[in-house]
């Protein structure tokens, strides 16, 4: 699926600035990276808004027209309102079809519902992780990354290497780096016996203390002055 977004050249810089452009329903941003200088841009907040809600848009290369040109780039980063609906700020990367991105691609988790540990023996799937940083070419970017479940058994794991990647494109990962990306594990079960000494633990209602018993006891030193006044009194 390609993505074609619509962006304008702004001008105006700073937080005043921003804040008007969001009242007309423009999101303010940046294009950077490449060889050209870095560009502040402009955005319509609905047509952003709608692709931000879409999971591929994130993690593929997208066509941004600015200025009557096309530009390939890539979703960097993006500052959501604290609790409206409105996105605040937007960063796009310019990419270059000869040099390899890093990007994290999310995961989709597949044939776990046929799998030995779920279907004989009872167990449960553990998303571990929901995305990975991979490295490829632009054009080799894949839209996610499979994770077969099918032949997984209770107290089975999947890790990073044991996955398989397209053509062009490789995990990034540390030299010894291979983190658990699912795991497949029993559902925790209370036993009879445990759930006899929770109930134990309880109060009966007629060992519950009252508002009055529950109320802490005067410090002694206010208990002497009380006494010393009531002395004063007589």
């Amino acid at each position: 699926m390609k993505f074609e977004i619509n962006a304008q050249k702004r001008d105006t810089q700073g937080t005043g600035a921003s804040r008007r452009l969001r009242l007309t329903g423009k999101v303010p941003g940046i294009l950077y990276g490449g060889t050209a200088s870095p560009v502040n841009i402009m955005l319509d907040h609905k047509e952003l808004f709608r692709h931000l809600s879409n999971e591929k848009f994130h993690a593929s290369i997208l066509t941004m027209q600015l200025e009557g040109a096309a530009e390939s780039v890539l979703l960097r980063a993006y500052n959501m309102h604290p609790f409206k609906a409105q996105v605040q700020h937007v960063d796009f990367q310019r990419v270059l079809r000869d040099r390899k991105i890093h990007m994290k691609v999310p995961l989709h988790f597949a044939n776990a519902e046929n799998s030995p540990g779920v279907k004989e023996q009872g167990g449960v799937v553990n998303h571990v992780l929901n995305e990975i940083d991979v490295s490829c070419l632009p054009d080799d970017l894949p839209e996610f990354i499979e994770v077969d479940m099918g032949a997984m058994k209770v107290g089975d794991s999947i890790h990073a290497r044991d996955l398989k990647y397209p053509g062009g494109v490789e995990p990034v990962l540390h030299r010894n780096e291979n983190p658990v990306i699912a795991t497949l594990i029993v559902p925790s079960l209370v036993t009879e016996e445990e759930e006899v000494a929770a109930a134990e633990a309880v109060p009966a209602a007629g060992e519950v203390p009252t508002t009055e018993q529950a109320v802490p006891a005067e410090p002694a030193e206010d208990a002497g002055a009380d006494k010393a006044e009531k002395k004063e009194k007589k």
